[in-house]
């Protein structure tokens, strides 16, 4: 049990010091972008290299494993962010700042142009 007490210290102070870092670069976009893609490539090399290696070889370990992981909380998953939701960002930014509407960002598939030029529905 205590080392189960000193990993989650030390998961307590990581994400303490990333969240820090993250708070520190608040506004600046490429810089989290920067923080996002280290965390995804940690995520993906331990997931990979360690994770992988460490995988029960046995019956009981595996049935341990998927007890803790449905017990736990599933699967860890980094989430990416969808284009969607960036045009959705960048057009409450245009409606702010033009007359740029979502249609002319992602026009409606539906749209037809019509014979002088104008766009119907």
């Amino acid at each position: 049990m205590a080392k189960n007490t000193d990993l989650e210290s030390k998961l307590a102070a990581i994400a303490t010091d990333v969240e820090a870092l993250a708070q520190s670069y608040q506004g600046d976009s490429l810089a989290l972008l920067a923080v996002l893609r280290r965390l995804e490539a940690l995520h993906r090399e331990i997931r990979e290299g360690l994770f992988h290696a460490s995988l029960p070889d046995n019956r009981h370990g595996l049935d341990s494993l998927l007890k803790d992981i449905e017990t736990e909380g599933g699967w860890p998953y980094i989430e990416r962010m969808r284009l969607q939701a960036l045009l959705v960002n960048l057009s409450r930014t245009d409606d702010q700042n033009s007359d740029v509407t979502p249609e002319a960002i992602a026009p409606d598939r539906n749209m037809e142009a019509d014979s002088d030029g104008t766009t119907s529905y």
